[in-house]
């Protein structure tokens, strides 16, 4: 018998296969240690997140050159008084797309480089949960409402100056304004949801036990994207900190998706309606009073309070399966 032979009736061994690419997410994890599945060499969070970082600069440094582009071909007016296009409309479609291009880059960097399936960054589910989605936006509404209430009574308490009803701007100029709002801010809001509370999160998850960490950092680079006053960046912060808790806590990004959502939905849309879309661009405009903080406050509480009790009434899952 030669060497390598393999003796009569001996079965031959199985052919040798190929580990999948995408490594299975560990069962019963929470949303932050998703991305703990095999591939956990120290590299892969950092590669990860200098890709990330340098696609969120680029991407929007190319998308905006592109709108100036458009705008200079348009023949729009150079920019004045903080409106880069010429345009307001224009400026808002790309400020938006800026950020919105980002999020193919972030699943792809999750694919690639953490060898898993883009929907773990999504929820414990491996996707994202509409019902719920669905569920916190009503939510996120009900809690806004509350929270400009909570603001208009802390101005009048304080005795400063509440706005009246708004201007109206008419259709002609409202009406294109709501379709780029409704087609776009859902994407922007979503994908700086999956860096900040998605792929952050999930990164410091790979070496730390407690996601408390990896939230303040988030938030902290989160808040030092804008360009508001004090007030306004302790707001933007709170904001990020409590959606991220929230995410760990929900097993997944709807929730602070919907907040999100419906936060930018309605200040872009108040301007946009008293045709001030210029104003709403320029975070470094008019300061944040201090008394905005009380509907902040009453905002996320009344929000994370609301999406903790119907997460456990309707089962939510917070590990993964």
């Amino acid at each position: 018998m030669q060497e390598n032979q393999i003796p009569y009736g001996q079965p031959y061994p199985p052919p040798a296969v190929n580990p999948p690419w995408f490594l299975p997410a560990p069962r019963g994890a929470r949303y932050d240690h998703l991305a703990r599945n095999g591939a956990g060499e120290l590299w892969r969070p950092i590669v990860g997140t200098l890709v990330v970082a340098a696609g969120f600069l680029v991407i929007g440094l190319v998308v905006i050159f592109a709108g100036l582009t458009l705008s200079a071909i348009l023949g729009f007016t150079s920019p004045v008084s903080g409106q880069l296009f010429g345009n307001p409309l224009l400026g808002l479609v790309f400020s938006l797309l800026s950020i919105a291009a980002v999020l193919p880059l972030v699943f792809g960097t999750v694919a690639l480089v953490q060898r898993r399936l883009p929907g773990t960054l999504s929820s414990v589910a491996g996707r994202l949960r509409w019902t719920w989605l669905l569920m916190c936006v009503g939510l996120a509404v009900v809690a806004l409402v509350l929270g400009q209430l909570a603001q208009a009574a802390a101005l009048a308490m304080t005795g400063e100056q509440t706005e009246g009803m708004i201007e109206w701007a008419g259709w002609s100029e409202f009406g294109p304004a709501l379709v780029v709002i409704v087609l776009l801010v859902p994407f922007q809001a979503a994908t700086e949801e999956y860096i900040f509370r998605g792929w952050l999160i999930q990164a410091f998850g790979t070496r730390l036990a407690n996601p408390v960490w990896a939230i303040v950092i988030g938030s902290l680079l989160f808040a030092s994207l804008h360009g508001y006053s004090w007030v306004g960046l302790v707001d933007v912060f709170a904001f990020g900190a409590v959606m991220g808790f929230v995410a760990v806590r929900t097993g997944g990004l709807e929730a602070p998706i919907a907040m999100h959502v419906v936060n930018n939905m309605l200040a872009f849309g108040l301007s946009a309606a008293a045709g001030k879309l210029d104003q709403a661009l320029d975070q470094g405009g008019s300061p944040v009073p201090w008394q905005a903080l009380a509907g902040t406050v009453v905002q996320l509480a009344v929000f994370s309070a609301g999406v903790f009790f119907l997460a456990k009434k309707r089962s939510v899952s917070t590990i993964s399966g």
